[in-house]
């Protein structure tokens, strides 16, 4: 028999934010959740018993709340997007729901950004909003987002490697006869070489912005996931979270990389 709950939450699971080092999830009810850490390695899930305007949850601790099962309620929206960090998303799912304008509109007057409302297979409605970020400059936010990632000198689940794809190509444009080729940044000095290596997708983008735009990194065209259970068995050192100062007084160099390796990219 099929499992149209399963298949539904496989659904919100592709919605899910960028995080840190582990995405925090307010799972409502806990309706979602376990579906969801099968599907991600990352997730640090809290539930949210009882009703939504009764929640003990701190402002903006989390990146993400889930609602399997629910519809646009008002006290749910209030109090979710007290919970929400800036950036983090709302992300309900309601199997008996149809998708239509006001449901956009709903969202939009509770305050959220960057509506997305669609049609779910085999039924239902999926409804994702956004807390509005507090700052209105991308590179801003983008250094907001990688503050919130205080991770430690090795990663726990993931990494997330600077790199370069020949050919250049979307998905879309790419054919049967294109050899997918995926070299890493690195780093060559005191008779060494490292692969730069980040802790979380904004700390990648953070560090990746200003290299490229002075020129110290060029053609990188792709940030890749991967599991640290796969790369810590690579022939290569890492160094996880470098700081800018490093492209300066050590040589770029570019490793190959398996791209088979890597995980589905975050959205």
């Amino acid at each position: 028999m099929i499992d149209i709950s399963r298949i539904l939450i496989e659904a919100m699971a592709k919605h899910l934010p960028p995080s840190g080092t582990a995405l925090r999830l307010l799972d409502v009810d806990g309706r979602a959740g376990l579906i969801l850490s099968e599907l991600r390695g990352d997730l640090d899930i809290f539930l949210s018993p009882g009703r939504a305007d009764v929640w003990q949850i701190a402002s903006e601790s989390a990146d993400a709340v889930v609602a399997y099962g629910c519809s646009l309620e008002t006290r749910l929206l209030k109090s979710a997007l007290n919970a929400l960090r800036p950036g983090g998303r709302i992300i309900i799912l309601n199997p008996d729901g149809t998708a239509d304008e006001t449901l956009v509109q709903t969202l939009e007057r509770a305050g959220y950004t960057r509506v997305l409302v669609e049609s779910t297979n085999p039924s239902g409605v999926l409804m994702r909003g956004e807390k509005p970020h507090t700052e209105t400059r991308t590179i801003d936010r983008i250094k907001q987002n990688a503050g919130r990632d205080e991770s430690g000198k090795r990663p726990s689940r993931y990494v997330y490697l600077l790199i370069r794809q020949t050919p250049n190509k979307p998905i879309w444009a790419l054919t049967a006869d294109d050899k997918i080729e995926w070299q890493a940044v690195a780093v060559t000095g005191d008779d060494e070489t490292v692969v730069l290596a980040f802790s979380s997708l904004p700390k990648a983008v953070e560090f990746m912005q200003p290299a490229v735009l002075s020129g110290s990194v060029k053609d990188v065209n792709k940030v890749a996931k991967f599991r640290w259970e796969v790369v810590k068995d690579w022939p290569h050192a890492f160094l996880l979270n470098p700081s800018d100062e490093i492209v300066d007084t050590n040589t770029i160099t570019l490793l190959p990389v398996d791209p088979h390796s890597a995980e589905a990219p975050d959205e």
